[in-house]
């Protein structure tokens, strides 16, 4: 129970007439005929909102998207016969904002009310959202009475699903132009599927002229890629991977890009899967195809977040090696920075090379580029040397991993997922699998 404004100004009526007894001896009566009253109505209404007058219960899925507005429905009845100015807030994990908390709501007597608010979740995992703070005036107004009621709500931060469903359909409404595109800028030879309408982005060669003089208008040929084959994601959440671009970890940057393709890939008829490691291996799905396969890779990574040691990749590799015997595109997001990882990478992708397609996606970064242009004195030249050394070493070591028999797709964090996407069409279209 905490004093509310009303109260406080009453209690400088008493005050000021103490300050007059020190000039007016008779106001000593007045003033303690004035605590008595104040004291007494104070107490009574005090009394009358000892009661609890408000009940809250809370909906919400069991699912929220990380980065995204995710509503929250309160609903508030009140108990009393009087109306109440409530006051709302609840209590949220550390790893969430909401800018509309505090809620503030007027409840007329015996009725209820339904409040939403929304939680802008800032970290993937389950999470606790706790209890209700309630706050209303007493029914003189001169006590403000907090209720804190215990309520506990289970909720899961998945990645971006908004995001995954508008770029999936628009990768359903364009995937098959993207399909055929990738197969004519390699030349790869596909099955053919159908006959559709020319567009303008389509070669001269695509064109069929039969069809076209059929129909009088321009028809082109078009392809679909072989399906049924395996796509599996290797997340390395070691040490290296926690560090950030554009505010985002490297590794989160590298779950988003697998999410988008693994619903791209189930849609076309591919198996995804997933192995999940740093020193040891901390997640694993088996290739699996359709819808159901894509919901298990975010249900298996929501809660896999980067720490800071050292990823064990002879692990790794041998873990995938003894569950996943069908060839497969292995896709090994990770970031090398020294001779010993660099060997490890060279040795395993060389061995695995036998049965499956590696492809290593590597993470350009941009800091080390902006200082090899960077102007300035000597210290600056030494700056560019340094650069300059860092980023010829890298290439040795992608020359390296690609004399091996591995794919290498070395990017910015910012661009990864058109850039992955786009890769897997080009591997689809020149059959490398």
């Amino acid at each position: 129970m905490l004093p509310n404004r009303p109260l406080v100004i009453l209690l400088i009526i008493p005050l000021v007439l103490a300050v007059l007894t020190l000039f007016d001896p008779s106001m000593l009566m007045p003033m303690l005929a004035a605590d008595a009253a104040i004291v007494a109505v104070a107490l009574v209404d005090l009394l009358l909102s000892i009661k609890p007058l408000v009940q809250v219960s809370r909906e919400l899925g069991p699912v929220f998207s990380l980065g995204r507005q995710n509503p929250v429905r309160l609903r508030v009845r009140n108990l009393s016969r009087r109306r109440l100015n409530l006051w709302v807030t609840e209590d949220l994990f550390e790893d969430a904002t909401s800018s509309d908390l505090p809620l503030r709501v007027r409840v007329p007597g015996r009725s209820r009310e339904e409040l939403t608010y929304h939680i802008e979740p800032h970290r993937r995992g389950a999470h606790k959202i706790g209890a209700h703070h309630v706050r209303y005036a007493s029914p003189l107004g001169l006590w403000l009475r907090q209720l804190n009621l215990p309520a506990e709500s289970l909720v899961k931060v998945y990645p971006d699903l908004q995001s995954i469903r508008t770029y999936e359909l628009l990768a359903r409404q364009d995937r098959e132009f993207a399909l055929v595109r990738a197969t004519k800028l390699k030349g790869g030879e596909s099955e053919f599927e159908r006959l559709r309408e020319y567009t303008r982005d389509d070669e001269y060669r695509a064109l069929d002229w039969k069809a076209t003089a059929r129909r009088q208008r321009l028809i082109a040929r078009e392809y679909q890629l072989e399906s049924n084959q395996n796509l599996m994601f290797m997340l390395d959440a070691g040490r290296l991977m926690t560090a950030e671009s554009d505010g985002i970890a490297r590794f989160d940057h590298a779950l988003n890009a697998t999410l988008m393709l693994a619903h791209i890939a189930t849609r076309g008829g591919d198996r995804v899967g997933l192995v999940g490691f740093d020193e040891t291996v901390r997640s694993f799905v088996p290739p699996e195809s359709g819808s159901r396969a894509a919901r298990r890779l975010i249900q298996a990574s929501y809660d896999l977040h980067p720490r800071l040691v050292e990823p064990d990749y002879d692990a790794a590799f041998e873990y995938l090696a003894l569950k996943v015997r069908k060839r497969s595109l292995v896709v090994l997001f990770s970031q090398v920075l020294d001779d010993a990882v660099a060997e490890t990478l060279v040795k395993r992708t060389r061995g695995i090379a036998r049965l499956h397609l590696p492809l290593l996606v590597l993470f350009r970064d941009a800091e080390v580029e902006r200082l090899l242009g960077s102007q300035g004195g000597s210290d600056s030249l030494y700056v560019r040397g340094a650069a300059a050394e860092m980023l010829r070493w890298r290439d040795q070591v992608i020359r390296d991993l690609r004399a091996s028999g591995a794919l290498v797709l070395d990017t910015l964090p910012s661009k990864l997922t058109p850039a992955l996407i786009n890769h897997y069409l080009q591997i689809k279209a020149r059959h490398l699998l």
